[in-house]
């Protein structure tokens, strides 16, 4: 090993000594030693291990460690600290302007234990008053992990989006008679993508410089009379273009699509125009950054019928969860709200946590009190199956229960969903009138579009939810249409596309249904 190689492995142990909180000064040896040996003039492979010792920084009980690691490669000292530690909190530490003091309190305190949670929580407002941060080192860590992210060669649909816009932008302006369109699967609205294709026409001779933005830009060029045959070629991975020109380009190679028109048109398919409303949105009662009117006027504004609020319930204390008392306000402030702005409505919701024992937040009688609730699962996501869908289906069972949120807890590129029998849980949602949130934030969009087509089987209503914590977080609906589009959402079985008289009705429904 080199003696960068050495030190790096020193520097590591320090960190982790940190982050796990054990003596401050044992972990500064480490990080002395690898300081040394990192400038150390001589390669410390050729040394004798009598030599050792000569070495500043390296004192007796360090000797035995750096002897295991130049002879073996490993140190044994260092992998009982990394068998200790997150893969997800292990690589925080690459992320810039996060120490292991502050990943020390991101892990124990808020319970975040990957980069990509770490990134949610920060477009959530949640590490501004947190003990060592504040509003421009979240806004620091985001950037940075937005970058690492982004080296890693596969991207959120929503993070290309604009430079997808802006090189057809770019193109558009130059040659005036020339077309240009995405195809691949930015066409299809893949979640994630690896490369940005498009086709252009034969007259375009220059591209704009993308060498920047790290992700593979290709460009088909074609004839005008050829144009769209190619972009649907370059659009279809099997099959026959025969088989997919007929397609919306969402659901090109997708295995139900041509079941599903057997049964629907295209005239059917939701549309980000069908939206009458928008459901579990956060304000700053809770951990949004925008006031309850402010984001209500937002969406009058924007011709939308009515505003759900559902701010985190008591146990969410990282996300400042909503005491009975801060009901009783909030609920004051909306009955006022809707006396100003009728018809628009502002319905009082809360997102009640799933508890460990599937139960939800509060007691009944405050449970009673909501217009509708949004049962979702937060903390303890290291579950099997077996206990991920047994607690998913007791909340869903509660009489009180609307709408199950984001029912995996996946963060795309960064969180895998806990484990649960899809199935199961919605047929349990069906037998108990629950629908089920399509979470739209493009880091979540959960449930996963493949599982549209069994809830619309099973009758079971989507829920295209922002999950805004903000006024500009309501945009994100549109990966929720673009993903339930995927997925075959027909327009009646989409629970915000229904009138607000139409809501409220259905969320006053029977008893449920116990399950056979």
């Amino acid at each position: 090993m080199e003696n960068k190689e050495i030190a790096s492995v020193f520097k590591l142990v320090g960190q982790l000594l940190e982050i796990h909180g054990e003596n401050k000064f044992k972990a500064r040896s480490y990080g002395n030693a690898a300081f040394q040996i990192g400038k150390y003039p001589t390669p410390i492979r050729e040394l004798d291990v009598n030599d050792y010792e000569q070495i500043p920084g390296i004192g007796k009980n360090l000797i035995p460690k750096l002897e295991q690691l130049v002879e073996t490669g490993s140190m044994d000292y260092l992998e009982r600290w990394l068998d200790q530690t997150p893969d997800g909190v292990i690589e925080m530490l690459k992320v810039k302007g996060l120490g292991p003091g502050k990943i020390r309190t991101i892990w124990q305190e808020m319970e975040i234990e990957s980069i990509g949670e770490l990134l949610y929580a920060c477009n959530e407002n949640r590490l501004v008053d947190l003990k060592g941060f504040g509003a421009k080192t979240q806004q620091q860590v985001k950037e940075a992990i937005e970058f690492l992210l982004e080296n890693k060669h596969r991207f959120l649909y929503a993070s290309i989006e604009p430079l997808m816009n802006d090189i057809k932008a770019w193109v558009a302006d130059r040659y005036l008679d020339a077309r240009i369109e995405e195809t691949g699967a930015m066409l299809r609205r893949e979640p994630i993508v690896e490369r940005l294709e498009f086709v252009v026409t034969d007259d375009v001779t220059s591209f704009p410089d993308t060498t920047a933005n790290k992700i593979e830009v290709i460009y088909h060029s074609t004839s005008l009379g050829e144009f769209d045959e190619k972009v649907l070629a370059h659009s279809v991975e099997e099959g026959t273009l025969e088989d997919w020109k007929d397609v919306v380009p969402e659901m090109r190679g997708e295995p139900w699509a041509k079941a599903w028109y057997t049964e629907h048109s295209d005239a059917e398919l939701l549309k980000w125009d069908d939206l009458k409303g928008c459901l579990h949105n956060h304000s700053t009662y809770s951990d949004g950054m925008d006031p309850l009117e402010d984001m209500a006027n937002y969406l009058q504004e924007e011709g939308f019928e009515y505003l759900g609020i559902s701010d985190h319930s008591k146990t969410a204390v990282y996300a400042g969860g909503l005491k009975e008392d801060d009901i009783l306000r909030q609920h004051e402030e909306i009955d006022r709200i809707n006396a100003n702005k009728a018809p628009f409505k502002v319905l009082k919701g809360i997102e009640s946590d799933i508890l460990t024992n599937g139960d939800l937040d509060y007691s009944d009688d405050i449970l009673e009190r909501f217009d509708f609730i949004v049962a979702s699962v937060h903390s303890i996501l290291k579950m099997d199956e077996a206990t991920a869908t047994a607690r998913l289906i007791k909340a869903i069972e509660h009489p009180a229960t609307s709408i199950l949120g984001h029912p995996t807890g996946r963060l795309l590129l960064s969180r895998p969903g806990y484990p649960i029998d899809h199935k199961k849980v919605i047929d349990a949602c069906a037998a108990n009138k629950v629908s089920i949130e399509l979470n739209a934030n493009p880091m979540r969009l959960d449930i996963d579009y493949t599982w549209i087509p069994y809830c619309m089987e099973k009758h079971v209503m989507i829920a295209i939810n922002p999950d805004a914590h903000r006024i500009n977080g309501f945009a994100h609906m549109r990966y929720g249409v673009m993903a339930a589009r995927k997925g075959g959402l027909v327009r009646s079985m989409c629970l915000n596309a229904l009138s607000l008289n139409d809501l409220e009705t259905y969320l006053r429904r029977q008893p449920p249904i116990p399950l056979q």
